[in-house]
């Protein structure tokens, strides 16, 4: 038996996934750091009594599972510290009408970070990334400690002293968003830009006219069709300067490069811009509000390509994970990642206090087609705004999927069409094919659906590492 036949709709290839046949004495540290790594990154689940690259159960009995649970929660308590946030249970099965066991650990993201493995009196910090467990970097252990305080990098403060001459620039922006009216210190005070002795705060200095580029920076690309690498790059800038200055100059690159188009109503004509300015530039007010600061050697990147505007921001949605790519963008929770900076951009009127601007959007494009909708999508490292370009009339269309026509398949099911285009130029992870179809990776698409589609001959299945890779066979379909 196989783990994926116990446990409903499991994802065998997430990187939250580790599985061990035994507790091994002699190499403690060996699963110990996952447990860790586990905690330090996004959680995970550790199964015990599993077969680490097959999933076979191997199991316990009852005894058995219950001295490797304790030896389990003896070792983590005398090296992890401080102790990860886990629950662990028991997990029955029958085999030959015996009983069986295996242990599932889930081990939560732990809220005060680094989690220490300490053996022999040597501490190690390890991080998960990508499936592998390896030692923490020195600004990944650093990010830690601070984000364990629940701080946000805007509200630190700095060693650098205020002086009202050195914001000209934000004063500017304010007066020019507030009819006039001048940005006054009791403002400033107010929201926490300096402190009683003076010193600024870490978001502060990103309003100043002389602040650090490097921590602003921005690349703009212009590609002449619809994707990154096979496609030629038309323009390429890089920019960095202080918050007000990068708002503007991404708005200026766009507008200046953006398409335009005319229509006709009746007797009057319409014109139209490729990227609503509203929406525009709150996209680009998203992106610098609630841009990770903690991450050193990243910037904002904005890509045009034929079809459609890229905006992505650095660091994953903020306290919401990986939500993945979805249309609904009202339905997205606003939480602030910078305190500071939402309420400096709030107090010069470009930015809602409630967290509206993905509404206004929404309302800049609630007049068009199915093929025109701007959606996000969120990564363990970055936030994308994707926003339609509206002079483009086929809308948004994935051109690495192939249209096929093909004999219709034995015992297929509705989904026959879309995992053979989608796997047609390249071949995917179960995950990747679940994910593209919009259901989980469970057993019944990994046997009933793939299973019968490899069977048939119209799936070529190979591995690699661990992970099963299913690409169609050419020889059975045929492109339109």
């Amino acid at each position: 038996m196989y783990l994926e036949e116990i446990i409903e709709d499991l994802q065998l290839e997430s990187s939250k996934l580790e599985c061990k046949s035994r507790l091994n004495r002699d190499d403690v540290i060996g699963w110990l750091k996952t447990i860790a790594g586990f905690a330090n990154a996004y959680g995970g689940d550790f199964y015990i009594g599993v077969e680490d690259k097959t999933n076979k159960l191997i199991g316990y009995d009852r005894t058995a599972a219950d001295n490797e649970r304790n030896y389990f929660n003896n070792q983590v308590n005398e090296h992890l510290v401080p102790r990860p946030q886990m629950a662990i249970s028991f997990i029955r099965y029958e085999i030959n009408e015996k009983e069986r066991f295996i242990i599932h650990v889930q081990v939560s993201e732990s809220a005060i970070r680094p989690v220490i493995l300490k053996y022999k009196n040597i501490p190690s910090i390890f991080m998960r990334r990508d499936g592998f467990t390896n030692g923490a970097t020195y600004e990944e252990i650093i990010e830690m400690s601070i984000k364990s305080k629940n701080t946000q990098y805007d509200i630190l403060t700095s060693d650098v002293k205020y002086d009202m001459n050195k914001f000209t620039t934000l004063r500017e922006f304010y007066s020019s968003h507030n009819d006039g009216k001048i940005l006054s210190e009791k403002a400033l005070q107010s929201m926490g830009f300096y402190n009683e002795e003076g010193f600024l705060a870490n978001g502060a200095l990103l309003f100043s006219d002389d602040c650090d580029k490097a921590k602003t920076a921005v690349q703009c690309s212009v590609f002449s069709g619809f994707h990154k690498g096979s496609e030629r790059i038309v323009t390429i800038n890089r920019f960095g300067g202080n918050m007000i200055s990068v708002i503007n100059y991404i708005m200026e690159f766009v507008t200046q490069r953006m398409n335009h188009s005319m229509i006709k109503l009746g007797n009057t004509r319409k014109n139209i811009d490729a990227y609503p300015k509203r929406a525009l530039f709150e996209g680009i007010i998203n992106a610098v509000a609630h841009r990770d600061y903690f991450l050193d050697g990243t910037q904002i990147q904005v890509d045009m390509f034929r079809d459609r505007l890229e905006i992505s921001s650095p660091g994953s949605f903020y306290r919401g994970g990986n939500i993945g790519k979805t249309y609904d963008l009202s339905g997205i929770i606003s939480k602030r990642r910078n305190e500071l900076i939402a309420s400096v951009l709030i107090s010069c009127n470009v930015m809602e206090a409630a967290g509206t601007g993905f509404d206004k959007i929404i309302e800049e494009y609630k007049s068009e087609d199915e093929m025109h909708r701007p959606y996000i999508y969120s990564s363990s490292d970055h936030f994308t705004l994707v926003l339609p370009d509206l002079t483009y009339m086929d809308g948004l269309a994935d051109h690495s999927i192939p249209s096929l026509t093909f004999i219709p398949v034995q015992n297929g099911t509705d989904y026959d069409d879309k995992i053979l285009s989608f796997c047609y130029y390249r071949a995917h992870k179960v995950s990747e094919i679940a994910e593209y179809l919009g259901i989980s990776d469970s057993t019944h698409l990994r046997k009933q659906v793939l299973g019968n589609l490899e069977e048939q001959g119209y799936l070529e299945k190979s591995k690699i590492a661990r992970a099963m890779y299913f690409k169609t066979n050419p020889d059975m379909v045929s492109v339109n």
